[in-house]
């Protein structure tokens, strides 16, 4: 097997200025090396990734990395920038980067290299001798650890001196965890071990990354003083860190004040401060981020709310793409009659066209009457975990019964979710703490969700919802054109994110008991959610000089996304370029919806873009909104981009020829 790293693939005076420049100096000697076999390919697999979220780390440390078809072999390709390089880090510029690339499906030693780089990087001595190197073949040495980091070690005899003189350290348990599951949580396992070899104090981590995790030993947890939690996403099987003075932080926190967090886990050890920790505890959420917070509870009320309506919409998706394009299949073969039809059970003629349309039309049907139920289930299981689950169901389940739809299923898994966590706070004795989690809290849970949807809230939400039918079955003129354009606004400005979500759920709920009206904010909600991506494609067909050759490439791909309703094709080229992309596909977003309301056009099927067009209603009038707002959204682009293109050089930048982006290095 290769080597991960070798000389030729160390830059010690790496000249690049911006990220995409370095990673195409970097990904060069890769080629170079034979370990990359295209390389504006690896490329766009790299933009990609720093797409969904900034490489950069503090400390002045940048890792773009992805796992990519034209890579060989695990590669990791070294430079040092004496400018510096944003890499979107909080304290600014990374003079030391590292592009790791791995075989496409190659997760394991993907996530090998990243967390083993990641936890070296927490040494000083080990990036202070990255900083001082002048030896390419030394510092790949240095990397793959076959040369010793400079003046290491020292720290061992602390320890060893504690357990000599018959003291029994202080013992900490800890979990990391970052919502990549990668670089931040094997850094802050790494940070507070150093951290507490520093003061004599046993520090055991459970890193819950990408990979999965390995849970400690029960003896281990057992055996502790106090538990640390650092993480950005849940933590896994809480109820083992129950009766243990707790500090709950970010992940950022476990970086960057380590000391701080021992200390502070040990004042509470020292008072006798108990954490109410149980298998559903719900405030152990997401945590700050910045270190400043002390997890969910710490963060924001819409955050929290957004990231548990998240949760539920997340879980529900495969059952809408599941039941509604077997629906819309079912349509497409047997009519819209069809959903009249007889049990199959009773009834099923293995010749008959009509008997496999109703075969499939049960079958998604069966599977959309979860829709509601997830829903529910899993907002309430984003906030208080397992225990939740059932409330949430039970919840929901009865939202559909009194008829309140999809917002009764909303209200019904934030009821469960609190409920939930207002029994966890009431303190009870040892020996009820085993069955709390599978017995107790959902049967008292569901019982008093099941009170509150059946006799308080559920009528009038039922009310509402049915009051949002009718004016949706109602919308005509402005009013629709209105909504129109808010949808299409919505589902083109994140690509993907939290509003297109939103709005894609809003959409997908009236599916659920299906009008004129719902038909055609589904219709809406699709047609505007193809513009970005085909925008995209048809601009760079058109206007090639304004895009890079890995652009241009990716645009070819995105016809076929944006024909399929994938949104998210158009993110590199949003990431690139937001000031000009973000505003450009909105505006063709809102033409689109806006039209598509108008004309009347409706949707049976939750997905499928222009495969579904036998499904639509006034298909021809439909794909003409899509192509209204495709022309618009690229017509902005090209003259935003053509505008910039056209503006001289800024100082300094008159005749550079080294920059790898076309888009911002004009030719003299």
């Amino acid at each position: 097997m290769s080597e991960l790293i070798t000389a030729e693939l160390v830059d010690l005076d790496l000249s690049a200025t911006t990220k995409d420049a370095a990673a195409r100096s970097l990904a060069e000697r890769m080629v170079a090396a034979h370990r990359v076999t295209d390389l504006d390919g690896f490329l766009a697999d790299v933009a990609a990734r720093e797409a969904q979220m900034p490489t950069g780390l503090d400390g002045g440390i940048g890792i773009p990395h992805c796992r990519s078809e034209h890579v060989n072999a695990p590669t990791l390709a070294f430079g040092r920038s004496a400018a510096g390089i944003d890499f979107g880090a909080a304290d600014g510029p990374a003079d030391l980067i590292f592009l790791i690339a791995a075989p496409a499906g190659a997760d394991d030693d993907h996530l090998t290299i990243l967390s083993g780089l990641a936890r070296r990087l927490m040494d000083p001595e080990f990036t202070a001798a990255l900083r001082a190197g002048t030896d390419p073949a030394a510092v790949a040495a240095l990397i793959r650890g076959e040369e010793p980091t400079p003046e290491a070690g020292g720290t061992e005899p602390e320890t060893e001196t504690a357990e000599a003189d018959g003291s029994v350290p202080f013992r900490i348990v800890a979990v990391t965890s970052c919502p990549t599951g990668i670089a931040h949580t094997y850094m802050a396992a790494e940070s507070l071990a150093a951290a507490g070899r520093a003061e004599g104090v046993e520090v055991t981590v459970e890193t819950q990354g990408s990979a999965g995790f390995k849970k400690l030993d029960a003896g281990v947890i057992a055996a502790a003083d106090a538990v640390i939690w650092a993480h950005d996403v849940e933590v896994r099987e809480k109820a083992r860190f129950r009766n243990k003075p707790l500090v709950d932080v970010g992940v950022k926190a476990g970086i960057n004040r380590p000391a701080e967090l021992i200390a502070e886990a040990r004042r509470k050890a020292e008072r006798g401060e108990i954490a109410a920790v149980s298998e559903a505890d719900g405030g152990s959420g997401s945590g700050s981020g910045d270190g400043g917070g002390s997890g969910a509870d710490h963060a924001h009320f819409g955050v929290r709310l957004r990231t548990y309506l998240m949760s539920g919409v997340s879980y529900m998706v495969p059952f809408v793409a599941a039941g509604g394009l077997l629906i819309a299949l079912s349509f497409a073969i047997g009519g819209y009659e069809i959903a009249s039809a007889k049990s199959v059970a009773d009834h099923f003629v293995w010749g008959e066209a009509d008997s496999w349309a109703a075969l499939l039309n049960q079958i998604g049907s069966a599977a959309f009457a979860f829709l509601v139920p997830v829903l529910a289930g899993y907002i309430a299981y984003g906030m208080a975990d397992r225990p939740a689950l059932v409330p949430g169901f039970v919840g929901g389940s009865i939202a559909l019964t009194v008829n309140a739809g999809f917002l009764g299923g909303l209200v019904a898994g934030l009821l469960a979710g609190a409920v939930v966590m207002a029994i966890q706070r009431v303190p009870v004795h040892a020996t009820l703490r085993g069955i709390m989690p599978v017995l107790v809290i959902p049967l008292i849970a569901s019982a008093v969700v099941g009170f509150l949807m059946f006799i308080v809230v559920g009528k009038p939400i039922a009310s509402l919802q049915n009051a949002l039918t009718d004016w949706l079955n109602g919308l005509s003129g402005s009013n629709a054109v209105i909504l129109g354009v808010v949808l299409g606004l919505m589902m083109c400005f994140d690509m993907g994110g939290p509003l297109n979500k939103v709005a894609y759920a809003f959409a997908v709920g009236g599916l659920a008991d299906p009008t004129d009206g719902s038909l055609k904010v589904m219709a809406a909600v699709m047609a505007a959610g193809m513009v970005p991506p085909l925008a995209m494609a048809l601009a760079t067909t058109v206007r090639k000089k304004l895009f890079t050759k890995t652009e241009r490439e990716n645009g070819r791909a995105a016809w076929v996304l944006g024909a399929s309703f994938i949104t998210e094709g158009a993110i590199p080229f949003a990431a690139a370029d937001p000031l000009r992309v973000i505003p450009s596909v909105m505006a063709g977003g809102a033409v689109t919806g806006a039209l598509s309301m108008a004309f009347g056009a409706t949707l049976r099927a939750p997905h499928g873009g222009v495969f579904v067009v036998p499904l639509i209603g006034e298909p021809f009038l439909y794909l003409l909104a899509i192509a209204a707002g495709t022309l618009v959204a690229t017509a902005l682009v090209v003259l935003l981009k053509g505008a910039r293109r056209a503006a001289p050089d800024a100082a300094g930048e008159a005749g550079a020829t080294g920059s790898d982006d076309s888009r911002v290095t004009v030719a003299a």
